[in-house]
């Protein structure tokens, strides 16, 4: 089986998108300027051939009719105009019936070229769950680590697809602000969290492969310094205890955080924070440095 299908590494997706289809659409990232992420820095942003991609797809509909899920890289495909998303979303309808999933990497920016009625026209054509990176709901740490909004912004943006329809996993990332900032952080990212309402929140935790005497240059405080895992426990707990959103499905099932949780709030708040206590009253409960991984 001679398989078209080629990748310009590195390549990332959600835990969910394990059993997906990877096509890139788009390679790296429209705004790849943020301090914490080292993924997309070789590559330069850019939209694949549409002969490359379609040729993929026409592969996929040769070889893997029972198709049920595809996800669109690279970092946020959705900054892609809305007649090649909708061509994009069409001939994978068309060429695989059995999909019930089409999911994709978003960026706030990229809602900021789309209407409400774009967006909902997009969710009809099959587009049924977005990732989007919020980080943070602090002011501050989004402006150390270059995310290129403010919270206010992020959330007027991320209230258009809520608008629209389409399902919502924003993604927030414990530790950035370092101890000095660690509380507004979390009650501010909660907030946001609250704000917007996404169907799905994950956190991660702040890992840095490119060192961190670079994060903090880029950050431009000199004293800032990792969190310990007890002190990420304690950013955790502060997030999921300002949480007052209901029905928000929560998860820390990302391969870089000390606890694994999942629940939904606000009736699962409880028992999520009552594993936090049992964790930090018994740290051997937290994942080992060495199993940790982005």
């Amino acid at each position: 089986m001679n398989c078209p299908i080629t990748y310009v590494e590195p390549v990332i997706r959600p835990p969910a998108e394990a059993d997906a289809l990877i096509l890139q659409a788009t390679i790296g990232c429209s705004h790849n300027r943020c301090a914490f992420c080292p993924t997309y820095k070789g590559k330069k942003f850019r939209v694949r051939p549409r002969e490359e991609l379609f040729a993929e797809i026409d592969w996929a509909a040769a070889h893997l009719q029972g198709l049920e899920k595809v996800f669109l890289g690279d970092g946020d495909a959705l900054a892609l105009s809305t007649d090649r998303l909708r061509e994009i979303l069409d001939t994978l309808r068309d060429r695989l019936p059995a999909l019930r999933r089409i999911s994709a990497y978003a960026s706030p920016g990229n809602f900021a070229s789309k209407s409400v009625d774009e967006l909902a026209d997009l969710r009809d054509r099959g587009l049924s769950l977005i990732y989007v990176g919020f980080e943070s709901g602090d002011d501050e740490v989004l402006r150390r680590v270059d995310k290129g909004f403010t919270a206010a912004e992020i959330g007027d943006l991320c209230l258009r697809p809520q608008e629209a329809g389409l399902k919502m996993s924003a993604t927030v990332i414990l530790g950035l602000g370092g101890p000095a900032l660690s509380a507004q952080h979390a009650q501010h990212t909660a907030a946001l969290i609250d704000r917007v309402k996404p169907r799905f929140a994950s956190a991660l935790t702040l890992m840095l492969p490119q060192g961190e005497d670079d994060y903090r240059a880029r950050t431009g405080d000199p004293r800032w310094r990792m969190l310990t895992p007890v002190e990420t426990l304690q950013e955790l707990r502060t997030l999921v205890a300002h949480v007052d959103g209901d029905g928000i499905i929560f998860r820390s099932n990302h391969a870089s955080n000390y606890l694994a949780l999942a629940g939904t709030f606000q009736k699962g708040k409880a028992s999520m924070l009552a594993q936090i206590d049992a964790a930090l009253a018994n740290p051997r409960l937290l994942r080992p440095e060495f199993l940790r991984a982005l």
